[in-house]
């Protein structure tokens, strides 16, 4: 990985912000992402990710940091809270914003026990595909302490399949409709695609439920997003 994601955040963290990051995936066309949008402070977040802070309790993990604005928010408000991404630069700029404790790690790599395990911004992203599902939920669990909670946010995209008739183009055989391929360019290059899933609320539910975990809806988000929680059956 070329780790564009974390170039851009150094960037506009040091007052270099050209342009914006540009993301795709093999479903949708380009779309700019806006660098101050990943600096977001919480009267910026969206409802669910709002939601999601105020339910937080204990010691908290926050997977896919980014650039910390999560973290922030909950080490201002006396949380304990450790901070882990796979982007080297979104690291730096986490440290360098403040975040106490922080560090480059797969979630997998994760070995220590929490009370709240966070999940943002697409949170079931990092699964990548279906079939990996159950491992990465089963590894979650295993990090919880007793009586903890996974967060974790995703959206529904059969949406983006739907025609103009109100019906859906989706090919039935090309498995789960929410695993996509996504590409991000910056200053015009381009980093290594990645598989990237959104999951409907109910193939969550079912899945938790393989794997020993009670799944619940906490609210829908303004658009075909939600917030879930997972605890320990």
């Amino acid at each position: 990985m070329k780790d564009l994601f974390g170039q851009a955040l150094l960037d506009y963290y040091n007052g270099q912000h050209a342009e914006n990051l540009i993301t795709s995936t093999n479903i949708s066309d380009d779309d700019e992402l806006p660098l101050p949008y990943l600096f977001r402070g919480f009267k910026a977040m969206p409802t669910i990710e709002k939601t999601a802070l105020k339910l937080c309790r204990g010691r908290i993990l926050d997977v896919g940091c980014g650039a910390g604005n999560h973290s922030l928010y909950l080490q201002n408000k006396g949380f304990n809270v450790k901070a882990i991404d796979i982007s080297k630069g979104a690291i730096e700029v986490a440290k360098m914003r403040g975040v106490s404790h922080v560090e480059g790690l797969d979630v997998l790599d994760e070995v220590e026990r929490f009370d709240t395990i966070l999940l943002l911004m697409n949170g079931t992203g990092i699964f990548q595909e279906l079939n990996k599902v159950a491992h990465y939920l089963n590894h979650l669990k295993s990090l919880l302490s007793s009586g903890g909670q996974i967060l974790i946010d995703s959206s529904d995209i059969k949406y983006m399949y739907e025609d103009d008739d109100g019906g859906y183009w989706m090919d039935l055989n090309a498995g789960y409709y929410g695993e996509l391929d996504y590409y991000l360019s910056y200053k015009g290059e381009d980093e290594i695609a990645m598989k990237w899933l959104y999951l409907d609320f109910e193939t969550l539910k079912t899945a938790c439920e393989t794997v020993g975990l009670q799944c619940e809806k906490i609210e829908d988000g303004a658009h075909f997003d939600y917030l879930a929680r997972l605890v320990l059956i």
